[in-house]
């Protein structure tokens, strides 16, 4: 499930990650890796042309029935996960900083029923309060640093209906010291503050990378505590 990419992607991830720090511009990373990319995307880290395989599980578990219900996809890369959930039948809104990541999108799928909006997670529409029967964040939180993590958190919650759920999968550190990142895996202190928020964690599942034993995944549920 930890697909190898290229040596010189995470380097140059890395590098492009402190030049935009340096800016004070914790995301305006996203659109120079995927627009300096042109559209080879094994240059993209995250990027694997098919559905996450810890949604997909979940999907194959869960089997929710979207119904119309809407879905919120954060960070959605090249779309994937975004398909899969539009093929459950939820009515999905999907959401990337990355202008090219979005033309990328709606390029690889025409005819898809899938919104796709280039928009910044710190400028979220207002309309989107509570209005999202499923939000789906996989690795954007972890692709910011620290520093932003309990604002991030704070717009992240709210956009979860009342009887909504919020489906977070990450990478996990088991310790609160800062890690060597991009990406910095999050800790359960960090988690923590999406309950401090009001959302109830209700299921965990971690996953450990075979070949290194450090690495864990997470795919944790939440719902608005009664």
């Amino acid at each position: 499930m930890f697909e190898q990419q290229p040596e010189t992607a995470p380097n140059k991830v890395k590098s492009l990650v402190e030049q935009s720090l340096r800016q004070s511009d914790p995301t305006g990373w996203f659109e120079v890796l995927y627009s300096e990319a042109n559209g080879d995307y094994s240059q993209v880290p995250w990027a694997r042309l098919k559905t996450n395989p810890y949604l997909l599980d979940w999907l194959n578990l869960r089997q929710p029935q979207g119904n119309g219900k809407r879905a919120l996809v954060i960070g959605c890369g090249l779309g994937d996960d975004a398909e899969a959930l539009a093929q459950q039948g939820f009515k999905v809104t999907a959401f990337d900083i990355s202008t090219t990541a979005i033309a990328w999108c709606q390029q690889r799928f025409p005819n898809s029923s899938v919104t796709y909006l280039v928009t910044d997670l710190f400028a979220l529409d207002p309309s989107w309060h509570q209005a999202f029967d499923l939000v789906f964040e996989t690795y954007t939180i972890q692709a910011l640093p620290l520093s932003v993590r309990p604002k991030v958190i704070q717009l992240i919650a709210p956009l979860v209906a009342p009887e909504g759920t919020l489906l977070v999968i990450t990478l996990f550190r088991h310790t609160d010291a800062e890690p060597d990142g991009p990406p910095w895996p999050l800790s359960d202190k960090e988690l923590n503050y999406f309950q401090e928020l009001g959302l109830l964690e209700t299921y965990r599942d971690s996953f450990v990378k075979d070949d290194n034993k450090a690495i864990t995944a997470l795919r944790i549920e939440y719902s608005w505590g009664k």
